[in-house]
């Protein structure tokens, strides 16, 4: 058993490395809370991006982010591949 130990323990975190990694954001729905939840966002960054979409409809694509204060092409470069962008009506 003690051989399988650290094997298991490995398998474990490699699995949740891929689920976590899976999982993507559809920033033209996502509340507050699944906003905040991507890494440089915080509570007036995420209530920015629900004002943005308010004020000029979904996103059309990532890189419109830029448009917000505060997220510039670092932070989209970041967090590309965790983001998606889809129709709200879908």
């Amino acid at each position: 058993m003690d051989i399988l130990k650290p094997f298991l323990l490995t398998l474990l975190f490699a699995l949740s490395l891929a689920l976590s990694a899976a999982e993507t954001i559809n920033i033209n729905t996502a509340d507050q809370e699944m906003l905040m939840s991507i890494k440089g966002i915080g509570e007036k960054r995420a209530q920015a991006i629900i004002d943005y979409r308010k004020e000029h409809g979904p996103f059309k694509s990532i890189d419109e982010l830029a448009e917000i204060k505060g997220l510039g092409q670092f932070f989209i470069d970041s967090n590309r591949e965790s983001l998606v962008v889809e129709d709200p009506a879908h």
